[in-house]
């Protein structure tokens, strides 16, 4: 049995439709992810499952429960870890954790979270002092202080850089190892890709597709992608005529060849009878970034790209 079912969500702030008849189950101990670009709807979708908004029409059950009806109950089995979420820049990490073990019955013992989570140096730091991954780290802390049998982190590594983001990564492995069912909100197609089970993947405030991360790339189709650069003049039409090929173009002085699975021994034999050495040969496959282009029509920082 699904541990959250969402069914026919919708929210609207004012005349902007945020979230409009989204759908979707997430089972117990998975890592569910909800991809999409900022604006897309996240947020506001996981803060209706969390009880923190009131959906305007749809059914939400988390264990159970009705997020807006059973508020205190579902803060005893739900720990969240919002986007836009801040502490006291005074408040030592000690404090911050002595003060969240109050909030619930029978806290876990937040010395062996911060022993787990590589923050009990740090117990006398304050919240200002803090780096961006220790602070990430200490929001995992808080998310699962109460021993909640599912955590919703929100853009957990917005702002990090590449090694406290894969550090962060491991830790959410972690988590779902102690039985702890996740619901992933992110933008990052390769954290979606390394962590997520399964994935539902939002746009302008729908379900656009549901699947695995690979079920998702295999809606692309199975063509791979080659690139190099020819050591010698190559006529495209060695290639074009291929049955394995199915298109050639040129970036400057790089090929691309994009065609079935066979498509790379095909090439590299014509190019060894024509004696003309491929330089610099990338093999590339469809990637979730891929997917998602062919589901929305767009790349998934496309706004941002438009903005800069």
């Amino acid at each position: 049995m699904p541990i959250i079912e969402v069914d026919g969500l919708r929210k609207r702030y004012g005349d902007q439709v945020a979230v409009d008849d989204v759908s979707f189950a997430v089972d117990e101990g998975e890592i569910f992810g909800i991809l999409g670009p900022n604006g897309a709807g996240k947020t506001t979708t996981v803060e209706c499952v969390a009880g923190l908004r009131a959906p305007d029409d749809g059914r939400i059950s988390v264990l159970g429960l009705d997020p807006r009806a059973d508020r205190a109950g579902l803060r005893q089995v739900v720990g969240i870890q919002l986007q836009e979420s801040q502490l006291p820049e005074k408040l030592t990490v000690a404090e911050t954790l002595d003060l969240y073990s109050s909030f619930y019955p029978d806290p876990a013992d937040w010395r062996d979270l911060v022993a787990d989570l590589g923050l009990a140096t740090k117990l006398r730091t304050r919240f200002g002092k803090l780096s961006g991954g220790q602070k990430q780290r200490l929001s995992i802390a808080l998310a699962l202080i109460g021993r909640p049998r599912i955590a919703i982190l929100d853009e957990l590594t917005t702002g990090l850089d590449p090694q406290a983001r894969r550090d962060t990564w491991q830790l959410i492995k972690e988590v779902r190892d102690r039985g702890v069912t996740i619901v992933l909100v992110t933008h990052f197609m390769e954290e979606a890709e390394r962590l997520c089970d399964r994935l539902a993947v939002i746009d302008a405030g729908r379900v656009v597709a549901l699947d695995t991360p690979a079920g998702l790339v295999a809606r692309v189709g199975a063509e791979q992608r080659i690139r190099f650069r020819p050591s010698e003049p190559l006529d495209d039409r060695l290639l074009t005529e291929l049955p394995e090929v199915t298109s050639v173009t040129r970036d400057g002085s790089r090929v691309l060849v994009t065609g079935n699975d066979d498509v790379l021994l095909a090439v590299v034999t014509v190019l060894a009878r024509e004696k003309i050495r491929p330089t610099d040969l990338r093999v590339e496959q469809a990637t979730l970034d891929d997917a998602f282009v062919a589901l929305t029509g767009r790349s998934i920082n496309a706004d941002e790209e438009t903005k800069a």
